[in-house]
């Protein structure tokens, strides 16, 4: 069988890419300000490539098929 769930979740992507880049940044042997301002730049450059997937930042669809047991992120509408 095969059909498509949509999920709706208004903090989970935002939340999740800046743990990402706050944890790309902590290496660099930069000041704290210069890493605020690296980090809202990639904070909003990875959330957009992410609109690939989610729309308006919150809603993600996948397919699902329980007869090959997969599950498929589709690109928004």
């Amino acid at each position: 069988m095969k059909f498509t769930v949509m999920m709706k979740d208004p903090d989970t992507l935002s939340d999740t890419v800046r743990d990402a880049v706050k944890k790309s940044l902590l290496a660099l042997p930069i000041s704290q300000d210069e890493r605020n301002i690296l980090e809202e730049a990639r904070v909003a450059g990875e959330y957009e490539k992410c609109g690939k997937w989610f729309k308006y930042g919150e809603y993600l669809e996948v397919e699902i098929d329980t007869d090959l047991m997969t599950c498929t992120v589709k690109e928004k509408p």
